[in-house]
């Protein structure tokens, strides 16, 4: 069974820095990109990042300029510089990998990012 293991979230005030990272492990079938999905209390889950094994990556609009994501193919690890961090980045964040372009096909079990002054 694939397992997708996520660290780094946390408390951090407005205009402050996280790093999340999320590696995955077990026997991993079409697993061409990672990235990170967020959903706050009462919204819908939202793509913030993702990346292919390529090195292709695409960004929410609200996160550019802000975030960045890079991955490690060798440790089939992604991660998640979040800068400037806002309180509207407020949400439970969800690695996932899978499929280039679909919803992934596998998830993390989240992690909280909680930023507030």
């Amino acid at each position: 069974q694939v397992q997708l293991v996520e660290s780094g979230g946390g408390l951090v005030q407005p205009g402050g820095s996280l790093r999340l990272s999320c590696s995955a492990s077990g026997t991993i079938f079409s697993i061409y990109s990672m990235g990170w999905y967020r959903q706050a209390p009462g919204k819908q889950r939202e793509l913030v990042a993702a990346i292919t094994f390529g090195g292709n990556t695409n960004l929410a609009d609200s996160v550019k300029g802000r975030f960045t994501i890079s991955g490690d193919n060798t440790k089939k690890s992604v991660y998640l510089q979040m800068n400037s961090l806002k309180p509207e980045d407020t949400a439970v964040y969800y690695c996932g990998a899978g499929r280039v372009g679909v919803l992934p096909r596998y998830w993390g079990q989240g992690t909280q990012v909680t930023v507030s002054s």
